[in-house]
C-alpha cells in the first residue's frame, strides 16, 4: 500500500507548537494550496485549506523557522483520525502528517534592503513588502 502526499502552499497562520504530556513536540498549521483549474462559473482558481501536523524534530524546526505567509513544501501521509467530542458525538478529522517540510521561497527581508550591504542581491531580491499574500 502507498500513502504519500506532496503539497506546496502558503501558511495561513504561524505554526502552533505544543508538547504532549510525555514531552513530545507537536506543531500544527493550515496550508493554503491553490487548485490547478479555474471554476467555470467564477473564472477563479479555488483554494484548499489543509491541516498539517508535524512531530518531534520536524515540529521544532517548523515552529522555529516558518511563519504566516511562507511558501512551504510538505511531504508526508494522509491520515483520518476519529474521536469523540465533549458532547459524546463521533467526529473525524482528515489531516496531513508531515515527515518533511521544506522552504518554498527565499528568506524574507527583515528590514529594507541596502545596496551598500555586501549581501544585497540586486533588484530581484525578495522583500516581504513586495509579496502579495491573499490572506
Amino acid at each position: 500500500m502507498l500513502n504519500q502526499v506532496v503539497l506546496m502552499g502558503r501558511l495561513t497562520a504561524s505554526p502552533e507548537l505544543r508538547h504532549t504530556q510525555s514531552g513530545v513536540a507537536v506543531t500544527t498549521f493550515r496550508l493554503a494550496v491553490d487548485r490547478d483549474f479555474k471554476d467555470k462559473a467564477t473564472g477563479e482558481k479555488g483554494v484548499d485549506f489543509l491541516p498539517v501536523v508535524c512531530w518531534r524534530g520536524t515540529a521544532e524546526f517548523v515552529s522555529k523557522y516558518f511563519s504566516k505567509g511562507r511558501l512551504v513544501a510538505v511531504c508526508g501521509r494522509l491520515q483520518v483520525r476519529e474521536y469523540t467530542d465533549k458532547d459524546g458525538n463521533k467526529r473525524s478529522v482528515t489531516e496531513i502528517v508531515a515527515d518533511n517540510v521544506y522552504f518554498g521561497d527565499a528568506k524574507r527581508a527583515e528590514k529594507p534592503l541596502d545596496q551598500d550591504d555586501p549581501y544585497y542581491m540586486g533588484p530581484g531580491s525578495y522583500d516581504a513588502e513586495d509579496d502579495e499574500i491573499p490572506f
